[in-house]
């Protein structure tokens, strides 16, 4: 039954209808899926700002309790200048708007 069928059939459509379609829509996919929203940035922003005030509240909290307690050794996680942190931001941004 198949050997009198011909392949060109099956064959065609998927070269020509079937493969671009896939192909456009996972180009499409991708290209939505790294997309940095105007909101999105304004929400790293934010959240960079409150991440900013939280440290320097622990900063001061530090100060004070060192101050009663002479034995306290504050904590510091990393210490990083604010810009290289505002630079890795936006580099980080462009990266994300590619």
């Amino acid at each position: 039954m198949w050997e009198n069928f011909p392949s060109e059939i099956i064959v065609i459509p998927i070269l020509f209808i079937a493969l671009p379609w896939i192909i456009l829509h996972y180009m499409t996919k991708w290209k939505t899926a790294a997309t940095l929203t105007n909101d999105d940035e304004a929400l790293l922003d934010e959240l960079y700002q409150l991440a900013r005030r939280l440290e320097d509240r622990v900063e001061t909290v530090e100060r004070l309790v060192a101050a009663d307690n002479p034995e306290f050794r504050a904590s510091k996680v990393l210490p990083a200048p604010d810009q290289d942190l505002a630079a890795e931001i936006e580099q980080l941004k462009t990266k994300a708007r590619r």
